[in-house]
């Protein structure tokens, strides 16, 4: 389920630096005119200065137009290049993230090596972030979320972005477990075991640092049984109790595997896990906990936290 999170200071105070940065060079390219604003034409800096105060007062939408004509109008300046990111930036806090992701990728696409290209990719990973939906709704968005995320932590690893962008993957990860579950869940209600034991086999073995691993392996215990395949169940809650022993879910496999009582299965006891010789599944010894009401991490600069705007290269 989507919780948007709250800007912090760290990305208003950083977007502020990049409006500010307004130095003269050349620079810049032309795009395609997308406003709603009559042509009127006016000096850069008339342009630049308007769309800035428009932004401060938080008519983010009008903002993001007005840079749209900074660069409409004045193609070869050095703003034209910030009104692309400015501009991606106010369509971002407008929850136009369909627009910001548009303006971000085309800054990328004119300026690939420019020193604010790193924020660029922040911003299109943040505006599929953003979109993502509750489990039972398609998870498209929610892949593409987790593609731009990686792409960002490929492509600058050592960035303050990619650093959050590090910690929204762990959330993505288990968003998508979480919906392979609901499909492995359905499946089960209706009798369809081998649909369903591929859906919780998936979730072992390509999420198994999320926090859906444990029910997983218990539901792989009850599929396997109900395919009259024992020791794949054995595996399974011997795997689940070498690693969650104090769950609820390793309590419901020991119950299962005492109801159905492979000789195997049946000597697993709680508080007494054990790892299967020459099993299929496995599990970190650890999983990682992750906060499932806390979808935006935070980017450390002082006592800020959230995603923050670069100062741009004069």
């Amino acid at each position: 389920m989507r919780t948007p999170h709250a800007r912090s200071p760290l990305f208003r105070a950083t977007a502020l630096a990049l409006i500010a940065a307004t130095a003269f060079t050349t620079a810049g390219c032309a795009k395609r005119g997308k406003s709603d604003i009559p042509y009127i034409a006016r000096d850069v800096g008339t342009l630049y200065t308007t769309a800035r105060q428009r932004l401060d007062n938080g008519d983010y939408k009008i903002a993001a137009a007005l840079f749209d004509e900074v660069e409409r109008q004045h193609p070869y300046s050095v703003w034209a290049r910030r009104a692309q990111l400015m501009s991606a930036f106010s369509y971002y806090l407008a929850h136009d993230y369909t627009a910001s992701i548009q303006s971000a990728q085309r800054f990328l696409s004119v300026h690939p090596g420019n020193r604010d290209a790193p924020y660029a990719y922040y911003l299109v990973s943040l505006g599929y972030y953003e979109q993502i939906s509750d489990v039972t709704r398609d998870q498209k968005i929610t892949q593409q979320a987790l593609d731009s995320l990686g792409e960002l932590t490929r492509r600058y690893p050592n960035t303050k972005y990619a650093a959050d962008a590090r910690l929204k993957i762990d959330l993505v990860r288990d968003h998508l477990a979480g919906k392979e579950m609901e499909i492995g869940r359905f499946y089960e209600r209706r009798g369809l075991w081998l649909a369903a034991d591929g859906r919780f086999r998936h979730v072992v073995e390509d999420y198994q640092t999320t926090t859906h691993a444990p029910e997983a392996l218990m539901r792989l215990t009850e599929t396997s049984l109900a395919l009259g395949v024992p020791d794949e169940a054995r595996k399974a809650a011997a795997v689940l109790g070498a690693n969650y022993p104090g769950t609820q879910w390793y309590e419901r496999a020991y119950k299962l595997s005492q109801e159905h009582p492979p000789v195997a299965v049946a000597a697993i006891a709680p508080g007494q896990p054990i790892v299967p010789l020459n099993s299929t599944l496995s599990i970190p010894t650890k999983s990682k906990e992750i906060n499932r009401d806390t979808r935006a991490a935070p980017v450390t600069n002082g006592s800020s936290t959230n995603p923050g705007n670069p100062n741009p290269g004069q």
